[in-house]
């Protein structure tokens, strides 16, 4: 005999644990928001951090919004930045993004059939110049890049990916808590 779960438990006690785990959560952030105790980087450098939003701005013109957020996903990953990550993920469902392919940006070379030709040299770079420390941007990812992006385009990837790994190094530098978004 089956038992229909909604009939057992009632939809009561799922909402109940579903908004008990998120006050939890709120509390968590909140918390750890409050101990924090680096510096704001952008009120004690206002011109500076103007000078990278604008930066960031302008690399993102003209590029697909979800190939911009998964540059900003990867770069993020690589760079153990859950702050940038909890927020570009979240930028990106906002988007339209399924979940499917943002469980599998991590594992994009396992995972190729979720993304395009275009998405996979543009995580390819992504990867070669966030970890340049390691051997360079190598030939063949800088000219699998070339080939689905014409010089402009191309441009603007590699400025996103020298911009959030700029942000990533910000936020780690400064301690920001993941799941507190100042965009807001």
């Amino acid at each position: 005999m089956t038992t229909n779960t909604t009939a057992a438990y009632g939809t009561s006690g799922i909402d109940s644990a579903t908004a008990t785990a998120t006050a939890a959560a709120t509390t968590a952030i909140a918390t750890a928001e409050a101990a924090r105790t680096r510096l704001d980087f952008a009120k004690s450098a206002p011109k500076v951090f103007r000078a990278i939003v604008g930066f960031d701005a302008a690399a993102r013109e003209g590029l697909d919004p979800a190939l911009v957020e998964l540059i900003q996903i990867r770069a993020s990953h690589l760079n153990h930045c859950a702050y940038c990550l909890h927020m570009h993920t979240n930028d990106a469902r906002k988007a339209g993004e399924s979940e499917d392919r943002l469980h599998m940006v991590a594992v994009w070379r396992e995972a190729r059939h979720f993304f395009t030709e275009k998405e996979q040299a543009a995580l390819a770079l992504t990867e070669a110049v966030t970890l340049v420390a390691d051997g360079g941007v190598p030939d063949d990812v800088y000219a699998r890049a070339a080939a689905h992006f014409d010089e402009r385009e191309l441009a603007h990837v590699l400025a996103l990916i020298l911009t959030i790994n700029t942000w990533n190094r910000v936020a780690l530098a400064t301690g920001k808590v993941a799941g507190t978004d100042e965009r807001r």
